[in-house]
C-alpha cells in the first residue's frame, strides 16, 4: 500500500485543477501544467482537494499511486510558487553570463560554452560564479541544471568544475612524495 498515495494533495488559493478526458490540469500564476493520467489510477477533485486512487490491487497500479500523486502534488507546487535551484562554479577563471537568450559558459576550455536558454525555464547570475534556474515544473529545472553540470562536473582533487550550490564533493588525497 502507498504511504504517500494514501495522502490528499491540497490546492492553495490561485492555482486551479480540472480533471478531463483522464488528463490533469493545473492552472496558476506561473503558467498551467498537465499530466496524462495512466490506466491504473484515477483522480477527483473534492473542494480544495486532489484525491489519488489505484484502480487495480497489482505492484504497478501500487507504484503508480504515488507516483500520480507526487507528480501532482510537484505541479501544483510548481504553478503557485515555481522550484529554484542553484548551480555554483568553482575553479580559477571560472564564469558564467547572460547574453540575450544563451547562457555563456567560461569553464576553462579553448572557447566559452554557450547553452541556449529553454523557453520555460529562467536563468539568472546574480555572481559571475553562481546560476539561479527557475521554473513551474520541477523535472524541467533538474533536467536543465544537469545538461548544465555536465559541460564541467566537479573532479575530486580540487572541486574544479559545476556543483549543486548543496552539493558535497567527496575529496581524495593528492599524489604523495
Amino acid at each position: 500500500m502507498s504511504r504517500v498515495g494514501k495522502y490528499p494533495v491540497t490546492v492553495p488559493g490561485g492555482v486551479s485543477v480540472t480533471i478531463a478526458d483522464g488528463t490533469v490540469t493545473v492552472k496558476g500564476r506561473l503558467g498551467i501544467l498537465s499530466l496524462l493520467l495512466l490506466d491504473e489510477v484515477e483522480a477527483s477533485v473534492e473542494g480544495d482537494k486532489v484525491w489519488i486512487k489505484p484502480r487495480g490491487e497489482g505492484k504497478f497500479s501500487r507504484a503508480m499511486w504515488g507516483t500520480t500523486r507526487a507528480n501532482i502534488r510537484n505541479m501544483v507546487i510548481g504553478v503557485g510558487d515555481g522550484f529554484t535551484k542553484k548551480l555554483d562554479l568553482v575553479g580559477v577563471g571560472y564564469k558564467a553570463t547572460v547574453q540575450g537568450a544563451n547562457l555563456n559558459l567560461a569553464l576553462g576550455y579553448s572557447h566559452d560554452v554557450v547553452y541556449p536558454i529553454p523557453n520555460d525555464v529562467q536563468i539568472k547570475c546574480e555572481t559571475p560564479t553562481s546560476i539561479s534556474l527557475s521554473a513551474a515544473s520541477k523535472q524541467r529545472v533538474g533536467q536543465v541544471a544537469s545538461e548544465i553540470r555536465s559541460f564541467r562536473s566537479p573532479e575530486p582533487y580540487k572541486g574544479k568544475g559545476i556543483k549543486y550550490s548543496d552539493e558535497w564533493i567527496l575529496r581524495k588525497e593528492g599524489k604523495k612524495k
